[in-house]
């Protein structure tokens, strides 16, 4: 007949006890603090989706009452970022955390975040004075920050911009601020120059006509200012015409670069030159 251990069989309903206690344990804990936790999650959940509703309510509004979308864009995202927050805070104090202590050290410690966040809190300013003093807004193709672009967005902290060549760019509101704004787009008009080279033996009078019936001839071309035509520099290798002519500002590339096709073509016509960059050199020989 074969003999039991003793010890197995008692250290099973020990086991066992154990077991039922922690879940006991948990089943209390899930009981105490389950529903607090729900209600903290679900507190989440739905103030996540009422912000985001009072966000877009926001823009609408903003956007019915003409608000520059530059000035609504930034304006929304602010008013998001404190929503979010407040949703924390009611979930923590679901929860049963004390939030009065909680602001507190978070008070203290934001003292230090802000230090080390200099640059981010520089960005938020410099955003809110883009913001006050416009300086371009949305759709103006500008140069700044060290970048040529058309301006998509601003954000809190960031301005994005587009490139000509489609390239997302996301410059630093500081950057934007601490440098020169160049503003394409500010006005309707701008000015397209032009320098023009020829050869020393060619009329300088028939070269100013030639200029003139060519770039007058083009209809995106103001008539009021007129065409500027001056000889401007006589350079090494060749006689410098400067031009100017003014036009829409969304017509600026097309017609500079139409013109010079165009001069090209029109100066092959009338036998003017444009000379290649050349040297005369001299040679002596000594004679003893």
């Amino acid at each position: 007949m074969e003999e039991t251990n003793p010890a197995v069989q008692i250290s099973i309903p020990k086991d066992l006890t154990e077991v039922s206690a922690l879940a006991q344990k948990a089943q209390d804990l899930a009981m105490e603090h389950g529903p607090k936790l729900l209600m903290a999650i679900g507190i989440l959940v739905v103030g996540i989706l009422v912000a985001k509703i009072l966000r877009a309510g926001i823009r609408k509004m903003l956007g019915m009452r003409h608000v520059p979308p530059i000035v609504a864009s930034f304006v929304t995202n602010i008013a998001y970022i404190g929503m979010l927050a407040f949703v924390v805070i009611a979930a923590m104090q679901a929860i049963g955390i004390a939030t009065t202590s909680f602001i507190a050290v978070l008070g203290a410690a934001g003292l230090a975040v802000g230090l080390a966040l200099q640059g981010s809190l520089s960005n938020f300013a410099a955003g809110f004075m883009l913001v006050i003093f416009r300086p371009f807004k949305l759709g103006d193709f500008v140069d700044a920050g060290g970048t040529t672009g058309v301006v998509e967005e601003i954000q809190v902290f960031n301005t994005i911009l587009k490139t000509p060549d489609n390239k997302k760019v996301i410059v630093p509101n500081s950057s934007i601020t601490g440098g020169n704004i160049i503003n394409f787009s500010a006005h309707d008009k701008r000015r397209v120059d032009w320098v023009f080279g020829v050869s020393y033996g060619d009329d300088i009078d028939k070269v100013k006509a030639t200029i003139r019936r060519v770039v007058e001839a083009d209809k995106r071309v103001h008539k009021d200012p007129a065409v500027f035509i001056v000889l401007s520099a006589l350079g090494d290798s060749s006689v410098n015409f400067t031009v100017r002519a003014w036009a829409n500002s969304a017509d600026y590339w097309g017609l500079f670069f139409d013109i010079n096709e165009a001069m090209k073509k029109a100066f092959d016509a009338d036998d003017i030159s444009i000379p290649f960059p050349q040297r005369d050199l001299h040679v002596f020989q000594e004679t003893k």
